[in-house]
């Protein structure tokens, strides 16, 4: 990443953030059925109808959190992709971001994984519609590095790789963060090197 505003894990220090953040903890160990908004509150120092003054419920606190979080992931591509001076060192800056997201983020990644079939379906479009534009743009430098392998392919490579970096929270511990970003960072570029190369 070539600047923090890029990042899509940047912090964002304020009262709700801070609830967002303690909710995604919640929500990924006991589920978000298993979670009550004073739970969440607890989580935070604060009673649990302190968090209605943020939040309408848990719904749209579920809903900001992930829609927060693709489109954040979605800027963070963009920015990359246009600051990078050709499609291999935007692929490698794509590839350092998802790894720093998936590494620094575990919990939204459960979340995600798990709950949202609970996010109000406007929203939950909303979210199908920021994550298909991410894809998008890895498909997009894919196709300029490799333009004789047909765009259906490219996406599916890149649902691939986005599997094996967002296994991390299964992996959490196994290795310490700098031994883990390089190792994730060479199969994540052999991941696509087969599927290009075997077509």
């Amino acid at each position: 990443m070539t600047t923090a505003s890029a990042s899509p894990t940047r912090k964002r220090p304020n009262r709700r953030a801070e609830i967002l953040e303690a909710a995604a903890r919640l929500f990924a160990v006991r589920g978000f059925h298993g979670v009550s908004i004073e739970d969440i509150g607890a989580a935070v120092g604060v009673s649990g109808p302190a968090i209605y003054r943020h939040f309408s419920g848990k719904d749209a606190l579920l809903s900001e959190m992930l829609l927060d979080i693709s489109s954040r992931l979605r800027e963070s591509a963009v920015a990359v992709v246009t600051s990078a001076s050709g499609p291999a060192e935007a692929l490698d800056a794509l590839l350092a971001a998802q790894i720093a997201f998936a590494l620094e983020q575990p919990a939204l990644i459960t979340v995600h994984d798990r709950e949202l079939g609970n996010v109000p379906e406007r929203e939950r479009r909303q979210i199908r519609r920021l994550q298909r534009l991410y894809v998008e743009e890895w498909v997009t430098v894919l196709a300029e590095l490799h333009p004789a392998c047909p765009a259906a392919r490219l996406r599916a490579a890149t649902h691939a790789v986005f599997g094996l970096l967002n296994s991390t929270p299964h992996s959490a511990g196994e290795l310490p963060d700098q031994d883990m970003r390089p190792l994730l960072h060479a199969m994540a570029r052999a991941a696509v090197a087969a599927a290009v190369n075997s077509h």
